[in-house]
This record gives structure tokens, C-alpha cells and sequence, in this order.
């Protein structure tokens, strides 16, 4: 069930406190002039392979130029959202993502594409994820275009299982993995039984930890907006997760996001880990990893659900102030064609291609011998993850490893640096609880006065 949307100027007021939280202060003066097109992204390996391809859009069209400004996650979002909602214009084209998408495009910050979608022959928009596609639209209109979508599922180092005479379910349960990852953990070698995030961050270390909560059948508020992160079903799903990482997760986990876990498990320092299905590609290039070849894929861990997966796409929008609107869509159409991923494929690998976008790219054969591993449990992990699928009672808000409201940007935030310092041993879980506990209730409250 869908929340009631909030106007824009409380949405400007979340990310207020997100910028005064994170330290933040306004985007940059960073002009557009000409035929420059501003392009902000979040920092990772797809989005570099795509930087390092643009010389070839720029040679197709001439007299446009591209500027990126990369950043890591938390910081980009802080600095995408501010200038977004001011419509300080320092962007042409931004990187958001299904949480921001709707909710920009109800308060008008962004461009309608759907003219430029059904202007541009050959871009198939039918040929994108429906799921994604639909996670991407308001009032049946796409506001973003998607460069690559993701779930989440469960890598696992076949060797180191075979070695130690075990096996890992098709659908394991987050108890199963618990006990292989006690097996698996051995510190002498360096190898820790699972790698979990546990770096501050509604989009770091709370994503992942969301799915777990949800397969233990918590959620952030009930039907009436009262905060749940006291319940018994919260504190449980918190307690699981900050004692397996303690006792059997990387070291450090308390400052380990998506990059850190990617680089621990890459290098052979991490029996399993879960985490964002587009890890697989980083998993699987020679380039990057000590351990091609000997990982196996499997959904995410349950509890109380079917099923236990998020969804979540990177994409391209525009802002509505963006000022040359038909150069900024030729760019947004290049990234997100079907060439693009060709492209991707031919030039550094087909494992590095941007998944969990097209249909289409799953038909191409190099693409399915090289993912062959990986394949179809991102798509599977894609159709599931839906709310009735992964949560066992409604809630008012959209979203599965977020709480679709403008809010949940500062409230993810601090829930996440509560967490965090359970897992660094600073403070306890029910203390961690209490405080999170504080911070939702303020927000539901807000809710509640608006029915």
C-alpha cells in the first residue's frame, strides 16, 4: 500500500537534515556552458567502464562534450539531491535511482522522457525489465531510463565448500548460513565465514540489512505509521545480523560497504557473501578477481518469507532545469542503448556488462556463457523481490530495502550509524534500537497528522 505523497517542501526539509547530517554543504559551481554536458554519477566499476567508453560518444556527436562528477555513494546522493531540489542546474544529467525517481517526478524536479523514449527508434523501451522499468515510472511515464538493476542473492566459494565437506541449499535460510559461515570462518587464513555490510548508509549497510529484517517479518512502521524498530521482529532480525558479522564476518566490518566486501571476497578473504547480484561481474573478471570461476550463486537467505531479495536500478534522469535538454537525452540514450551493452561486452568483457536491465541481454551468447553462473539467479531474484514476496504483513510505504518516503534518506541514515556501532561493539543492540526507535517515531508521527 502506497504512502500518502508528501508535498516538496517537506521532501526539501529531508534533505536539509541529510546535508546537515552528513556534513554537507551545497553542490559545487560547476557550469554547463555551451555544449558541456554535467554528468553526475556514483563512483563504481560500471559507471568508470562507462566514462572510459564516452570518447566514442563524443566522436558520434560532435560539439558535445562530457564532464563527469563522480562520487562516492552517500556523497552523491547527498549532492545530486541538493541540487535536484533546488534546481541549481549545476547538472544535465544525474544517476538516481527507483527510490528518488517517483518521488522527484511527483514533485516536478525532473523531466518527463517518455517523449524522447517514444521520439527515439530502435531504443525498445519494452525491452527493459518490467519491474525495473515500472519501479522507474510515475503516472505510466518513465522519469529515468536504467543503466543496470540488481537484486540480491548469496555467493559462496565452491571450493572452500567442497574442501570442507559441504554443500549449500538451492534456498537456504538465514540459520543455514549462519552455521556454514561459523564452519568456514577461520581467522589463521585470513578467511572470514560471510562478508555483510556494515558501513553507515540508508543505501550501505542498511540495504542489506532491510532484506534480512523484512525475511524476519519486520518493518520500519505498521499500517498506521507506528515506528516497529522496538518489536520483536526487528530486534531479532538486528540481533542475527550484528552477532554473525561480529563472530564471523570481514574484519572492520563496521566500515565495510559494497567495495569493501566486493574487494575482500575478489582477493579469497571471504568464504560467502551477501550482497547486490551486479557484484557477480566484479566476482567473475580476471582483471579484478583471484577467484574466477569458483563461486556459486544462490537467492537470498529467508526466514519467514518466500522470498528475501531487494530491488533497485541505477539510472539516468534529467533535471528539469537542465538546460540543453536534446543533448542531455542523446547522452542518456547512448548509456542505456542496447549498443551500450555490446559495447560494454566487446571492449572489457562480457562479465563487466551492466546486468539486470534488458531482456535482450540475456539472449546474447557471449553474455550467456560468460554469466552462465550468475545469470538466471539475477533475473529470478529480480521478479521475486516484490513486498508480498519478501515481507510478511503490509506496510504504508513503497519500497523493499528502503521505506519509499523523502524522510527515509536521514532516517536510514541514522538507523544505519546505530547499527554500525553495534556491529563496532560501541554500543548495544537494544541501546542501537532505543535510539532508532526515537528517530521513527518522529517521522511516523508526521504521517500520522496528514491522514
Amino acid at each position: 500500500m502506497r504512502s500518502r505523497r508528501r508535498t516538496p517542501a517537506l521532501a526539501l526539509l529531508a534533505v536539509a537534515a541529510l546535508l546537515l547530517l552528513t556534513g554537507c554543504a551545497g553542490a559545487g559551481a560547476i557550469g554547463a556552458g555551451g555544449r558541456t554536458l554535467v554528468v553526475a554519477i556514483v563512483s563504481n566499476p560500471q559507471m568508470e567502464d562507462a566514462i572510459a567508453l564516452s570518447d566514442r560518444f563524443e566522436r558520434e556527436n560532435p560539439g558535445i562534450h562530457l564532464k563527469f562528477v563522480q562520487l562516492p555513494e552517500n556523497q552523491a546522493r547527498a549532492k545530486i539531491t541538493s541540487s535536484t531540489a533546488t534546481g541549481g542546474g549545476e547538472f544535465d544529467v544525474v544517476m538516481i535511482s527507483n527510490y528518488e525517481t517517483p518521488q522527484w517526478a511527483a514533485n516536478g524536479w525532473l523531466e518527463n522522457l517518455q517523449p524522447y523514449i517514444d521520439a527515439s527508434p530502435g531504443y525498445d523501451p519494452g525491452d527493459f525489465i518490467p519491474s525495473i522499468r515500472d519501479s522507474l515510472s510515475y503516472q505510466g511515464a518513465m522519469h529515468a531510463v536504467p543503466f543496470y538493476g540488481e537484486s540480491s542473492f548469496l555467493a559462496y566459494r565452491k571450493d572452500l565448500f567442497d574442501r570442507a565437506g559441504l554443500r549449500m541449499p538451492e534456498r537456504p535460510t538465514w540459520q543455514q548460513i549462519a552455521e556454514l559461515a561459523a564452519k568456514l570462518d577461520d581467522d589463521k587464513a585470513g578467511m572470514a565465514g560471510i562478508c555483510l555490510r556494515g558501513k553507515p548508509g540508508w543505501g550501505e549497510s542498511l540495504a542489506p540489512f532491510t532484506t534480512v529484517a523484512n525475511t524476519f517479518g519486520a518493518r520500519y512502521f505498521d499500517e498506521n505509521w507506528n515506528a516497529q524498530l522496538t518489536s520483536p521482529e526487528f530486534r531479532a532480525a538486528a540481533e542475527f545480523y550484528v552477532k554473525l558479522v561480529r563472530e564471523h564476518g570481514e574484519v572492520g566490518a563496521s566500515s565495510a560497504g559494497f567495495s569493501e566486501c566486493g574487494t575482500r571476497y575478489a582477493q579469497g578473504q571471504a568464504a560467502m557473501w551477501y550482497d547486490a547480484t551486479v557484484m557477480a561481474g566484479t566476482n567473475e573478471d580476471p582483471a579484478s578477481s583471484k577467484i574466477v570461476g569458483k563461486s556459486g550463486y544462490v537467492a537470498a537467505p529467508v526466514e519467514r518469507t518466500p522470498d528475501s531479495g531487494w530491488l533497485y536500478t541505477w539510472s539516468l534522469a534529467m533535471p528539469k532545469v537542465a538546460e540543453d535538454k536534446d543533448a542531455a537525452w542523446r547522452f542518456m540514450r547512448w548509456m542505456t542503448d542496447k549498443r551500450f551493452v555490446r559495447e560494454v561486452g566487446t571492449t572489457f568483457g562480457w562479465n563487466r556488462v551492466p546486468p539486470g536491465c534488458r531482456l535482450s541481454t540475456y539472449q546474447i551468447p557471449e553474455y550467456q556463457q560468460a554469466a552462465q553462473a550468475y545469470a538466471q539467479p539475477t533475473l529470478d531474484g529480480i521478479n521475486r523481490a516484490t513486498q508480498a514476496n519478501t515481507m510478511t504483513r503490509p506496510v504504508p510505504y513503497p519500497g523493499i530495502q528502503f521505506a519509499g518516503i523523502p524522510e527515509f534518506q536521514d532516517l536510514g541514515t541514522r538507523v544505519s550509524q546505530q547499527l554500525s556501532a553495534a556491529v563496532a561493539g560501541q554500543i548495544s543492540v537494544d541501546e542501537a534500537l532505543r535510539q532508532s526507535q526515537e528517530y521513527a517515531e518522529t517521522v511516523g508521527e508526521s504521517y500520522r497528522e496528514t491522514r
